[in-house]
């Protein structure tokens, strides 16, 4: 899943956030969030839902599993 650390880290890059910022975010270490980017290991699922949060793209798109970065709206309780 290397495409999960590239995306996340080109992500954190155009927030300008810095990897500190981000490991505050989720309330993890620092270590782990390098862990994340260097694509060593993954987030649990509420820590993907927050990421995919933060930055506004769908978890599908953190994953690769989409090209797509917009995240649908349909079927949300939140429209």
């Amino acid at each position: 899943m290397e495409i999960f650390a590239k995306r996340l880290k080109g992500l954190r890059k155009e927030k300008k956030r810095t990897q500190a910022q981000m490991a505050d975010y989720l309330q993890c270490s620092l270590r782990a969030y390098q862990y994340y980017e260097s694509a060593t290991h993954y987030p649990e699922i509420p820590d993907l839902l927050k990421l995919a949060d933060f930055f506004g793209v769908s978890t599908d798109y953190l994953l690769g599993r989409s090209q797509e970065r917009s995240v649908e709206t349909w079927g949300r309780a939140d429209t």
